[in-house]
């Protein structure tokens, strides 16, 4: 039975503060009724025995102690979920929206399948190892740092670097190499509309919009949608996983966005900071949603996350980034002198790493010389970048025969294999393929990390 009150305390901000006078608990739904025939939808953040508090999902504005009554559901937030949701785009309470006025759609989806956004913790003992790729199409993730199903690898961007365009890009390109069923669910946090037309423009230029379900929250919706929606596109990236044995891809964009929303909340809660005004429980909030990620023992299906945030002031160390670097399993930088040099996309691979790629790739995965080549690729790059520390010492012509054959070598790296269009889908037998010739500017000598048969297979020496 709901249980009403008809007295409000306080309200500040998104926030309504009530006096508790009956066993509530935390994650309640509430329902808020005013005089204007208005229905407002809240959740409870905060209680105990004295005070109730409860997010408004929209905008307080108008909200007195005179004129609403709260309801309290005894339910939590669920969404519904449809096999119907294919090629269209939700809000961050899963309802159908058209992305050009961002209304709401009046046909909803039709479906007695309903899911607790908060989903199921994940029993570390029914976790599966991951061991399966997936193919992004972009030579440095899939031939440096392998994206595996049940990861989750981040990538760390800054302002004005091209995070977007490679969001857009891996959604539209990326797939399994089996014949298994592979969808995307991407998720745009706190973003701006032309923003979120850019995304779905790509996905339709692309045909690719059938195998994608949006999710987007818009950069003026009230923050308490910026803290749901993750967990809305989640749950249903569960179902589809865990019910429908799927393989899915869930994108997140842009999670700083997330973090500068749970700041703003816990700052109205009054809640003590941590570093940089971010609460304590960053860690254990972001654990909430990238733990999500995974393959099930039992199950066909598995959840792949590539969550993007963007470093404020560039700086890696900055709570966002470094609390999401303890709890993934790898991640992928972007860097912005690369990318003022005009190569895209532009990783800074010495910074970058996939903890899971051991393991997944090799003979019968991806090829059997992928290990060997990776290696090289990486420790070949780290002595050009070394040769070029040097050229500002001794002058290019103070190096001798095989520190330029490196610095051939690092140009053609970044020019060749680095570098490629945002619409160029590349197979890992293109990414390998670039990667042999590139290394055809080293000597035989200089492949200190590749076992001779795969020299004698594909080397194709240049000096």
């Amino acid at each position: 039975m709901s249980v009403i009150y008809r007295k409000i305390q306080q309200i500040i901000g998104p926030l309504v503060f009530l006096k508790n006078e009956h066993d509530a608990q935390y994650g309640e739904i509430v329902k808020i009724n005013t005089d204007d025939n208005k229905t407002r939808t809240g959740q409870i953040v905060k209680l105990n025995e004295e005070l109730i508090v409860v997010e408004v999902f929209e905008d307080t504005t108008g909200l007195s102690s005179e004129n609403a009554e709260i309801i309290f559901t005894e339910d939590v937030f669920k969404v519904k979920i449809s096999m119907d949701m294919f090629g269209q785009t939700f809000n961050s309470l899963g309802k159908p929206i058209d992305i050009k006025t961002k209304m709401i759609s009046k046909s909803e989806i039709l479906t007695n399948i309903q899911r607790d956004i908060n989903g199921l913790t994940i029993n570390p003992y029914a976790r599966e190892y991951p061991i399966d790729v997936i193919q992004t199409g972009v030579s440095v993730i899939d031939g440096l740092f392998t994206l595996i199903r049940g990861q989750k690898l981040p990538i760390f961007s800054a302002q004005g670097l091209p995070h977007n365009k490679l969001a857009a890009q891996i959604a539209t390109q990326a797939r399994v190499t089996t014949e298994e069923q592979f969808v995307i669910i991407f998720c745009g946090i706190g973003i701006i509309q032309d923003e979120a037309i850019y995304f779905l423009n790509k996905f339709q230029e692309r045909g690719t919009i059938q195998n994608i379900i949006s999710f987007i929250n818009f950069a003026d919706d009230p923050i308490i949608e910026r803290l749901i929606i993750p967990r809305v596109a989640l749950t249903t990236a569960e179902y589809f996983a865990f019910e429908k044995d799927m393989h899915v891809l869930v994108i997140l964009i842009d999670m700083t966005n997330y973090a500068e929303a749970l700041r703003e909340l816990s700052s109205a809660k009054e809640e003590i900071p941590s570093r940089k005004g971010y609460p304590g429980y960053i860690y254990s909030d972001f654990a909430s949603i990238y733990e999500r990620t995974g393959k099930i023992k039992g199950k066909k299906g598995t959840i792949t996350q590539i969550p993007i945030l963007t470093m404020p002031n560039d700086d890696i160390s900055h709570p966002i980034p470094d609390t999401t670097g303890y709890i993934t399993e790898g991640q992928l930088v972007l860097s912005r002198s690369l990318h003022q040099k005009g190569i895209y996309p532009p990783f800074e691979v010495l910074a970058s790493i996939s903890r899971l790629m051991k393991d997944a790739i090799g003979e019968d995965k991806t090829r059997d010389d992928h290990a060997d080549v990776s290696s090289q690729l990486l420790a070949s790059y780290s002595n050009y970048l070394e040769v070029k520390d040097l050229i500002s010492i001794v002058g290019e012509d103070g190096l001798n025969f095989e520190q330029k054959n490196l610095l051939n070598y690092g140009q053609e790296f970044e020019q060749k294999f680095m570098n490629q269009e945002p619409d160029e889908n590349r197979n890992f037998e293109d990414t390998l393929s670039i990667a042999w010739e590139i290394l055809g500017n080293l000597t035989e000598n200089q492949l200190l990390r590749i076992h001779q048969k795969f020299i004698d297979k594909h080397y194709t020496g240049k000096v």
